[in-house]
């Protein structure tokens, strides 16, 4: 069986769990802050998680996460 590769921009963009879960940084965040209001900017801190249709995408190009 050859070896898969994993997308070099899904290893940059995100993280798996311990509970299998993809870890991402928040979106919306590069440029433009002036016009986002301070509660989304508040709300946007950190990292999250994706739903579960965006992780059935993202899964399968990262075939050595765990």
């Amino acid at each position: 069986m050859p070896k898969l590769k994993t997308k070099s921009s899904c290893k940059k963009r995100f993280k798996v769990t311990a509970s299998g879960r993809i870890k991402s940084a928040q979106a919306g965040k590069r440029h433009g802050m002036i016009k986002r209001t301070n509660k989304f900017i508040r709300n946007a801190r950190g990292t999250t998680t994706l739903s579960k249709p965006d992780e059935k995408i993202v899964k399968p190009m990262m075939p050595y996460s765990r």
